[in-house]
């Protein structure tokens, strides 16, 4: 894969999650502001794996618009691309139950993150790979402007699908809204510029009942390889570790067992971990799944999106060899 940076669009946002502590008769709780957002996590991810990696989104110029592109630029991620705006910073009130899985109540509404116009988005070289997906390409009214611009896109293009069924409850709704998205993966992996999309067997059981498809997580991924062209179709099982499909193999990698603290930014960190593999030897489909795997467990054993550095992810590699 002849990349020059990899650009990560999409959403920057805060995480407001339980910090502990008693409540004074449930009139004060103690929350925690972390900066998150799948998109934004990537690209530190990318960062912190040494790939020269660029964030297009919009940052507010609010409080929160200033944490976040603070924690970016303390990241080493570029912000040549990004747009400051006059919206407010979005927000996700995250819930975790007993087994530190997250779930998520969001505050979008004419924030900043979901209100692209065409004019502020860049033209692309060939040798950028552009990231996208999660909320940014299902939230309206900004999710139609990137899909037109992501259309005459000349490189390579990867989507986590990553479904927020508490935002569209409706399969249906959300199948009509990320097809297109595969769609334009496809028609890059056609070209020869590259397309892959990632979900987890959660994700394509959801969007399973929208299309009306049948088949364990692995055959529909297979199906959307089928169908929409896709180099790689990325099937992410949970503890149970990571699947790779293309038109002709299926390459497996178990997970890693680690004191899980949450699952905050697991997938984002995932994908990254992949992006960064796959970009120095797109050959061993193993090796990035096994560098995706790792780094997606190290993540889990921190509060919220901390993603790991190289040398921590190729630390915990050998430590489990």
């Amino acid at each position: 894969m002849d990349i020059g940076r990899f650009v990560v669009c999409g959403e920057a946002l805060i995480d407001l999650l339980p910090a502990g502590g008693t409540p004074d008769a449930w009139f004060s709780t103690t929350w925690q502001a972390t900066s998150a957002g799948g998109p934004m996590t990537t690209a530190i991810a990318l960062r912190l794996l040494d790939q020269r990696a660029s964030y297009l989104g919009r940052l507010s110029r609010d409080a929160f618009g200033q944490q976040l592109r603070q924690h970016l630029v303390e990241n080493w991620v570029d912000l040549d691309l990004a747009v400051s705006t006059p919206e407010p910073t979005s927000l996700a009130v995250v819930s975790l139950d007993e087994q530190g899985r997250a779930s998520y109540t969001f505050h979008f509404h004419d924030t900043a993150n979901f209100a692209w116009r065409p004019e502020e988005l860049p033209a692309l070289e060939p040798t950028d790979w552009l990231h996208t997906g999660t909320l940014a390409a299902v939230v309206e009214p900004g999710a139609s402007v990137l899909l037109d611009w992501a259309r005459g896109l000349p490189g390579g293009i990867s989507v986590d699908v990553n479904v927020r069924s508490s935002l569209i409850d409706d399969p249906a709704e959300y199948w009509r809204r990320i097809r297109p998205w595969l769609q334009i993966v496809g028609e890059r992996a056609r070209a020869g510029a590259g397309g892959m999309v990632k979900a987890s067997d959660d994700d394509i059981r959801f969007l399973a009942r929208g299309s009306g498809a049948a088949g364990d997580p692995e055959e529909l991924m297979r199906g959307w390889v089928a169908e929409f062209g896709l180099d790689l179709g990325l099937l992410t099982l949970g503890p149970d570790g990571a699947v790779a499909v293309s038109a002709s193999d299926a390459v497996r990698v178990p997970g890693r067992k680690v004191e899980l603290v949450d699952t905050i930014s697991a997938g984002d960190t995932f994908m990254a971990g992949f992006l960064s593999a796959h970009a120095a030897d797109p050959d061993d489909l193993t090796g990035a799944l096994e560098r995706a795997v790792a780094a997606s467990a190290l993540v889990v054993t921190r509060v919220g999106a901390q993603p790991p550095t190289l040398a921590e992810v190729l630390e915990f590699q050998r430590a489990g060899a």
